[in-house]
């Protein structure tokens, strides 16, 4: 930007901790073009003012030097397509975790405008984006969540597709009788009534539905998707703004749980398979099809087990109140007992257990069942160890009923996308050791073909990349309902595991989530954590070596490649986190307000003392997910930290380039500081991978620095989570006491 205007905002204690007299001289030597302190500068005469010298023409880029730029959004903001804006928090970073009047607290105020107006010099203007975006949102699965998802989805005014592979709509409540009560007294089952849901949908003119139908394939990006679906007699195609993947769970397979008599007696059976008998008036022992007088439940059958499933599948415990109170209310001779680890009723459900309890001929008792004993067709005893009935107990049942977990209806992405490569290696005919170990590959992964739901063209997998559970996966703290490909959202018993209640408000939230994202992408703008950001990538390819760093590291898989693997920027697909720059060695990427030279000036203009004068510098990039917004907190209860470290936000962890700690270090800069989200699987991490990234980047950093008699603890990386405000100033105190130990950057002064 050629025109910067500075505008200092003296409030909020900013004036009394700096002497602002001198800032006008240094900001015009740094190349501002119009310098302005104002008392208030989020006040409406101060807004209007800015306004006027960006209307006027007289500013092209605004340095605002006042709070964190996570306050006072509204008033600070601008078009980013027709002037260049920037965020300094002089109020945290100085005025409110400094001793006022100080030099050094002098010092810092000053390098950050330097750093502030180096940044806006070398921002651009974004460029607006340009797209024809379709409104019609495609929904997944045709059961409960599905069915609400493309209900919400029509209500607010969008066309919906709605694909079912089998031949009804219902999903797993077309085949149950009774439901978990869902309205008061809650203290018995409720009717399904998903025939009067389907009915509305069938209804809708706005929702256009296919069964017996599979999507084949589906290319394009968020706002462009292209869906072939595959359907009785040939296949439909069709566009899409966004997608709400809605498929659902399934049993886990009772032929796993022999140890609890499951196949070794035609009497013990799944709640799945008792459903069933229940809806079809044909409730029996399956061995002699007599009526069972003694029915035993066993809970977490399977679930909450390190040898089968590890998780808790969240609504056996109510399916089993519900098919008690079920069989009490068809058959109410029959005796049941549930055998439980732990009864979890949250909510009004503890009405319902209580009113299941009160029923007579129901046993409830908590204990680890060691094995279920029978001579195959007739009676059973369920052994019981550690229960409420003993140390070790027995019951007589002539019908066990296993109370098994769900398992996702989801693809197994990353056996899919092993095999695409395995059978890209075969096709390329390199070595005949190559074909031969993908020929291998090829035949190991062939048991996960079929699994594929969505078959997306993406280079990282043809669907939604999955936790260690098969969920797939989205930000549990922040961003329920998202997945790792942007505009495609879970929804249901394919997301988390959960009841018929939880299901219909997730059909409702994915909804909204698909809404949103369309009027995002209309507006050409980014979804979380950077909504609104307008910016798009810029690829100079002209210098591009196809490493496939930023293809293989985005998160989200917004990068594709061609035929000589040169990146394909897919814009609609991007969440702007950076770590494509972050990934690239030969810089060849950059957003209009962040690149590598952008954040490079920065470092450039902190003035680093002299050696003798023993004020050494650090720099710390702070994600602005976490890391900022703690410091931010810290700052606002006035905790005071070193002052001679300068904070740089960025947007990620994983969007710190290498070349900015080497820029650092042969400055004189005597540490580097990168603090950011948590990573794991069960991450923090706002962008998925950042931390993680950025944790194996500075190792080989760290690597590289002791090659070169550096010492390594030059470079730390931190992870917190945004609560632990605390820790900010003790990981700046502690950094500089390392500092301290191992003395100056030997670089200083050349």
């Amino acid at each position: 930007m050629e025109k910067v205007g500075l505008f200092l905002c003296t409030g909020c204690e900013i004036g009394q901790a700096v002497k602002t007299d001198g800032f006008e001289d240094l900001a015009k030597e740094h190349g501002a073009a119009t310098y302005v302190e104002h008392q208030c500068l989020c006040a409406p005469d101060g807004v209007e003012m800015m306004r006027k010298a960006v209307d006027s023409g007289e500013v092209d880029g605004v340095l605002i030097a006042a709070c964190s730029q996570r306050e006072k959004v509204t008033e600070f903001a601008f078009d980013a397509t027709k002037v260049a804006s920037f965020r300094l928090g002089l109020r945290e970073q100085v005025a409110w975790s400094q001793k006022p009047g100080e030099e050094d607290t002098q010092m810092l105020a000053e390098d950050l405008l330097r750093m502030g107006l180096a940044r806006v010099g070398k921002m651009e203007l974004s460029k607006p984006l340009a797209e024809e975006i379709e409104k019609t949102v495609l929904v997944v699965g045709g059961g409960l969540a599905g069915m609400q998802a493309a209900q919400a989805a029509s209500g607010l005014g969008h066309p919906v597709v709605l694909v079912e592979k089998n031949e009804k709509l219902g999903g797993y409540l077309a085949g149950v009788k009774y439901l978990v009560p869902e309205h008061p007294p809650y203290d018995d089952v409720a009717e399904n009534n998903i025939g009067g849901l389907i009915a509305q949908i069938e209804a809708d003119r706005n929702i256009r539905v296919f069964t017996s139908a599979t999507t084949e394939k589906t290319t394009g990006q968020p706002g462009k998707f292209e869906v072939s679906i595959s359907v009785a007699g040939g296949t439909e195609s069709i566009k899409a703004g966004a997608i709400v993947q809605a498929t659902g769970a399934r049993p886990y397979p009772g032929n796993k749980l022999e140890h609890l008599g499951y196949g070794k007696s035609p009497n013990v059976i799944t709640a799945t398979e008792l459903e069933k008998m229940i809806l079809d008036g044909n409730f029996a022992c399956p061995s002699n099809q007599n009526l069972p007088k003694q029915v035993v439940f066993i809970q977490c059958a399977g679930s909450r087990d390190e040898e089968h499933l590890r998780y808790c599948s969240s609504e056996c415990c109510a399916i089993t109140l519900k098919q008690v109170a079920s069989l009490h209310r068809d058959y109410p001779e029959v005796e049941c007992a549930v055998v439980y680890k732990d009864m979890r009723c949250p909510g009004q459900l503890e009405h319902f257990y209580l009113g299941t309890q009160e029923k007579s001929g129901a046993l409830f008792t908590r204990g680890e069942v060691s094995g279920v004993e029978g001579n195959g067709n007739g009676p059973l005893s369920v052994q019981l160890r550690d229960s409420l009935l003993g140390a070790d107990a027995q019951i007589q049942a002539d019908l066990v009923v296993l109370a098994v977990g769900m398992i996702p209806n989801s693809a197994d992405s990353e056996s899919i996308r092993e095999m695409v490569d395995a059978k890209a290696r075969i096709a390329k005919n390199e070595s005949e050791k190559q074909v031969a170990d993908a020929t291998a590959l090829v035949e190991t992964l062939k048991q996960h073909e079929g699994t594929e739901i969505l078959n997306l063209d993406y280079r990282q997998g043809p669907d939604l990349p999955v936790l260690a559970y098969d969920f797939p996966d989205s930000h549990y703290i922040c961003f329920p309902y998202e997945t790792r490909r942007t505009g495609i959202y879970a929804a249901g018993c394919l997301r988390a595991p959960m009841d018929a209640a939880q299901a219909i408000e997730d059909g409702w939230g994915a909804a909204m989530k698909a809404v949103q994202n369309i009027v995002s992408n209309q507006r050409g703008e980014a979804v979380h954590p950077r909504a609104g950001d307008a910016s798009i990538a810029d690829f100079f390819l002209q210098r591009c070596t196809q490493c496939k760093r930023c293809t293989e590291e985005c998160p989200f898989g917004a990068i594709n490649e061609d035929e000589k693997g040169t990146p394909e920027y897919n814009p609609l697909r991007c969440r702007r986190c950076g770590i494509c720059l972050g990934a690239c060695p030969e810089r060849i990427i950059s957003f209009p307000e962040y690149s590598v030279d952008s954040v490079a000036s920065m470092i450039k203009a902190v003035e680093v003392p002299d050696e003798d004068e023993e004020k050494p510098r650090v720099i710390a990039f702070l994600c602005e997910n976490d890391a900022l917004p703690a410091m931010d907190e810290a700052a606002a209860k006035k905790i005071q930290w070193n002052p001679w470290i300068r904070i740089i936000p960025v947007r990620c962890l994983g969007a710190v380039n290498t070349v900015w700690i080497a820029d650092s270090l042969a400055g004189g800069i005597d540490g580097i500081l990168l603090i950011g989200c948590k990573r794991g699987d069960d991450y923090q991490c706002h962008y998925i991978k950042g931390s993680e990234l950025a944790n194996t980047r500075m190792t080989n950093v760290q690597e590289t620095l002791d090659r070169l008699s550096l010492e390594s603890d030059r470079v730390q990386v931190h992870e917190l989570a945004r609560n632990e405000f605390e820790r900010i100033p003790k990981i700046f105190d502690e950094f500089m006491e390392k500092i301290e130990e191992v003395g100056p950057n030997p670089y200083k002064g050349f």
